[in-house]
């Protein structure tokens, strides 16, 4: 048993599949043409990070309720969490790339971490290995 997919509430799959992509380095999995239960045309988009088992679901907001949970999918707690090898590579590899960071990285017990969010505005853990030295301030 397995967790497969989690769905992520987007207010446009191609500027979500860009961030993902582009920005993250996910895979796009899968962007086909599905149905809504009622048979309105919508999307299937997956991404997931290489070589992860679990991806997200990248679902465009149908109506009032669903606009209204995107970038807030979690009530403004972090929900969703990246684990990278290399901690400071993909830290400045994000930064470089525009993604707003939230806290600067720190050291917690479980290892390095910074919160950032998605172009949604979801908060976001990047967590690594710990770091023996200290980091430096990015301003």
């Amino acid at each position: 048993m397995r967790i497969d997919l989690c769905t992520l509430v987007v207010q446009d799959y191609d500027a979500a599949i860009a961030f993902f992509t582009e920005t993250l380095g996910f895979d796009l999995i899968e962007d086909s043409p599905a149905r809504t239960n009622d048979g309105r045309p919508k999307r299937w988009v997956v991404v997931r990070p290489p070589g992860a088992q679990t991806g997200l679901l990248l679902a465009r907001a149908d109506g009032p309720a669903q606009t209204d949970v995107v970038g807030n999918q979690t009530a403004g707690r972090v929900g969703f969490f990246l684990h990278v090898d290399d901690f400071d590579a993909a830290f400045h590899r994000m930064v470089a790339r525009g993604v707003e960071f939230l806290t600067e990285p720190r050291q917690e017990p479980y290892g390095q971490v910074a919160v950032f969010r998605d172009i949604a505005g979801n908060r976001w853990d990047l967590l690594g290995p710990r770091k023996t030295e200290p980091y430096p301030r990015t301003g």
